[in-house]
């Protein structure tokens, strides 16, 4: 009997892409007239995985924020990575936005993108497995198929196919 082919759905962020990209962004953010001495800073928490946004006005928060997500563009990390916050006050009159930095599929969403690929009824079979799903076939073509599929569904995170054996 041949043995199943597999991959790994998972939706990992390098952290060290992130820190780069929160680096050039603060240089940026120096180096702008406009921004200059607005006292703008950007903070990366690595181990809670959040980045936070400190602006005097909320106008000067959305700049921050684009600037930022060039910067995170650049070196190669989507979008859909960072979920940003609601604009909070912060002392003095400023204004304090949050994001997360989305690592690992939550179970719901495994569960969703598992119910889709059954759903199509491809000749594969799906593991959820912490925050990856495993997909098994014994045909090579079924899962490119299932790969194709899932990426033109948006699920509103970034996703990765890895560990093809």
């Amino acid at each position: 009997m041949a043995k199943d082919e597999s991959f790994d759905i998972v939706s990992e962020v390098e952290m060290q892409e992130v820190d780069n990209a929160v680096q050039q962004a603060e240089r940026q953010i120096t180096q702008r007239f406009d921004l200059k001495d607005t006292k703008s800073e950007i903070a990366l928490d690595k181990h809670a995985a959040t980045i936070t946004v400190k602006a005097p006005s909320d106008f000067v928060a959305r700049q921050v924020i684009d600037i930022l997500g060039s910067a995170v563009v650049k070196r190669g990390i989507d979008l859909k990575a960072l979920t940003w916050g609601t604009p909070e006050a912060a002392s003095g009159g400023s204004v304090r936005m949050t994001a997360t930095i989305v690592n690992g599929i939550e179970e719901t969403l495994a569960k969703r993108i598992n119910k889709d690929i059954r759903d199509e009824k491809f000749k594969a079979k799906v593991q959820i497995e912490g925050e990856k799903l495993r997909v098994f076939s014994p045909s090579r073509d079924e899962l490119q198929k299932v790969i194709a599929f899932v990426k033109d569904k948006d699920y509103g995170i970034p996703l990765q196919f890895t560990n093809r054996r």
